[in-house]
């Protein structure tokens, strides 16, 4: 499996939850949403030998030589996965660096999502309205309140331990990532609340063409083809292939520095 990271820079740009999320009813006229932060510089990378920990090393060790005084505000967006939280924070703490942990919007509202199938039946519209109140009370800083009101409503509608399982994975994700989950504050800030970026290069750097049909990889294959469409992506093409050719021509062309030297290594 794959493991790709990006570092980017982007100009704050505040906004307010129903930027984020269409209130039911819709917008009353004349409502303008407030754009998001557009991303510039940016910056990728990815493996599928080496596993999450050297990945996120590489993000922590770019944004650094970005901002080696660590003056801006670094803000780091994750899956909400366990693994790589502990990750993010332990890169952290090696650079001796503050930074700000936000869990994808995109994966929250898959889990309430998870959780609206559980009340409502197949094909029920009402089902976006429900999930937009939540979703909006969870982008209001909500979280651990809507996490408490599922608990509570799943009892009220006496759902059997199957039936309420979405349910429960939606409560236990809200609670135990609730110090991840201030979109409030977030968004007051005007920082990223989501990965694209990372859903965008996973097509890019991977699909477009290590999953085309009929292809077979070898790991050692799959990763350098990786690798040179992150240097290509990065427009660090030209300048690693003025090194490539040049340290090719000196393994076939050695100087006699280089051939005594290996005489008596």
């Amino acid at each position: 499996m794959a493991t790709l990271g990006a570092v980017y820079d982007a100009e704050p740009a505040p906004r307010r939850p129903h930027d984020v999320i269409v209130p039911p009813g819709g917008f009353a006229d004349g409502h303008v949403r407030r754009p998001g932060p557009v991303a510039r510089g940016k910056w990728l990378c990815g493996s599928v030998e080496h596993d999450a920990e050297h990945v996120v090393a590489q993000v922590f060790d770019h944004a650094q030589a970005r901002d080696p005084d660590h003056r801006r505000t670094w803000v780091v967006l994750v899956d909400g996965a366990r693994h790589q939280l502990d990750l993010v924070q332990a890169e952290a703490r090696l650079h001796h660096v503050d930074v700000r942990i936000v869990i994808d919007i995109i994966h929250v509202l898959e889990k309430v999502w998870s959780a609206a199938w559980c009340f409502h039946q197949p094909g029920d519209k009402s089902v976006e309205d429900w999930v937009a109140v939540h979703a909006l009370a969870i982008l209001n800083g909500d979280a651990a309140e809507v996490a408490d009101t599922l608990h509570v409503q799943a009892g009220q509608a006496e759902l059997t331990a199957e039936q309420r399982h979405g349910v429960d994975t939606c409560v236990r994700y809200l609670r135990s990532n609730s110090d991840f989950l201030h979109y409030d504050q977030a968004l007051a800030a005007g920082w990223p609340i989501a990965t694209g970026i990372i859903e965008g290069a996973a097509r890019h750097l991977i699909a477009d063409r290590l999953d085309i049909g009929g292809a077979r990889w070898g790991l050692d294959g799959s990763e350098a083809v990786l690798r040179l469409r992150a240097v290509d992506s990065n427009g660090d093409l030209d300048a690693y292939w003025e090194y490539h050719v040049a340290k090719e021509h000196r393994r076939l062309y050695p100087t006699g520095d280089q051939i005594r030297y290996a005489l008596t290594a």
